[in-house]
């Protein structure tokens, strides 16, 4: 199907925000207030953070404030992949934390786990599917790298299964697939926003004061209490969390180690019993294919196909602009490459298209760290990830406040920091040179080039 054709109707808005489902905004802070602890940011991390302040010490006093709407930013905007990785992908914690990664491993499936729990504990209804993902190789390079790690998931004991050419086409039809690797209970689906929907609904009930439509612009320490001002009110605070993500920290020592990624996807209209049945699809996993720019792709709960990524779009100058949450041009590429993917389906058509901005880092996961005498916390650099690890990263900044030891705050994947990006001019050059080489590499049976190998050679790994 003509691709713009496919496209002529679809609207320039997230799927999952643009839902009858979605609540009614909180009111705006206005005067002056007080808290025990202060969650700045209405995204996964903030929801988490003040959700579980609460469990731990019900009597806490805490305000979430939010400066648009809960779960409109990265949040809402993601493919609803929930993974049990705390690190991007075991690659990239193998690469950066191996005397860990048998910790972090069983971290993550543990913080998946309680996210179910949780889920059933305060009724949240999202969708939630625990089908893993199925990670696919479409060219042959990319066969021999699903395998590379296959002694180390064998030691870890994590539930991987290697699937060959017909096997994984029994899975998830598509004529490009060469080999797969289903890894079965690391991964469940969801629908993001139904679920910060729902996380903020717990958060009431627990007490949390919400406000939304409140942008933080400024934060002022007396020595005691910290004191976040927002255009119509303020509150002071014994402590504050910021879970801001790639928004304007309110640290500025935090610019230096987060840039904005855009991403990009497209939702299906919802295939017929015949269309869905030409691909197969029954375990209903979310699928990823294994290049150095990959597209991910899943299955709603009413059987739509979103598909996104491989276009990561960093623009020259760092801005986070509106405008950037659309991009024809990758909206057409992604079209054609669903094609290729699913010829069967060539009728099908486009109802939503959006983009969204990623925090990217340079080591792919989330750091965290203290300020002004440890009162102040903060998590952000998910790159893409932080559905599920979001929830680890609010536990990480509660026990940072806390100031007790725990298995958490003893790893070193939270005492260090990633590798600061260089100031402009010189970070769009070198971003988007790396991004040429990546996709070079993707064109040359994955070989990477001289800068790229210098990279991994720094520890910056700069890959998927």
């Amino acid at each position: 199907m003509d691709p713009l054709k496919a496209l002529a109707d679809a609207e320039r808005k997230p799927y999952w925000l643009d839902s009858p489902a979605r609540p009614e905004p909180r009111e705006r802070l206005t005067g002056p207030t007080a808290a025990d602890l202060v969650v700045v940011g209405g995204g996964f991390s903030g929801l988490w953070t003040a959700l579980m302040a609460k469990e731990r010490d019900p009597s806490l006093d805490v305000v979430l404030l939010e400066g648009r709407r809960i779960g409109w930013a990265a949040t809402g905007r993601n493919g609803g992949f929930c993974m049990a990785t705390l690190t991007h992908g075991l690659a990239n914690g193998l690469e950066r934390w191996p005397d860990e990664i048998d910790r972090l491993e069983r971290m993550g499936v543990a913080n998946l786990d309680e996210i179910e729990r949780t889920l059933e504990r305060h009724g949240i209804d999202c969708s939630f599917e625990r089908t893993g993902e199925l990670h696919v190789a479409t060219e042959p390079w990319q066969v021999d790298a699903l395998g590379e790690h296959l002694d180390v998931i064998s030691e870890l004991g994590l539930d991987y299964l290697p699937l060959d050419r017909e096997q994984v086409r029994a899975e998830v039809d598509s004529p490009t697939y060469l080999a797969g690797l289903w890894e079965r209970s690391g991964c469940a689906m969801l629908d993001p926003a139904r679920l910060a929907w729902g996380l903020r609904e717990a958060c009431l009930n627990a007490g949390v004061r919400v406000h939304e439509r409140s942008p933080v612009r400024s934060l002022h320490d007396d020595g005691t209490l910290l004191t976040l001002r927002t255009p119509h009110g303020s509150v002071a605070a014994r402590r504050v969390a910021l879970g801001t993500g790639v928004f304007p920290p309110l640290l500025r020592r935090l610019k230096h180690y987060v840039v904005p990624v855009y991403d990009y996807a497209l939702m299906t209209e919802p295939l017929t019993a015949g269309q869905l049945a030409s691909v197969g699809w029954r375990n209903r996993q979310g699928v990823g294919d294994s290049g150095n720019q990959f597209h991910y792709y899943r299955l709603t709960d009413d059987n739509r196909i979103l598909w996104g990524g491989y276009d990561a779009v960093y623009y020259n100058g760092g801005l986070v602009k509106p405008e950037y949450d659309q991009r024809d041009e990758t909206f057409v590429k992604l079209a054609e490459h669903f094609y290729a993917t699913f010829p069967q389906l060539d009728g099908v058509r486009f109802t939503h298209r959006w983009g969204g901005v990623i925090d990217t880092c340079s080591r792919f996961s989330a750091f965290y760290g203290r300020a002004h005498g440890g009162r102040l916390v903060y998590a952000l650099g998910y790159t893409g990830m932080g559905v599920g690890a979001t929830r680890f990263g609010a536990n990480v900044m509660l026990d940072l406040l806390s100031g007790e030891r725990t298995e958490r705050t003893e790893l070193r994947m939270v005492k260090e920091k990633p590798i600061p990006f260089p100031p402009e001019p010189v970070r769009s050059g070198v971003i988007q040179f790396t991004r040429w080489s990546i996709a070079q590499a993707d064109q040359h049976q994955g070989r990477r080039n001289l800068w790229l190998r210098a990279l991994d050679r720094m520890g910056l790994g700069f890959d998927t």
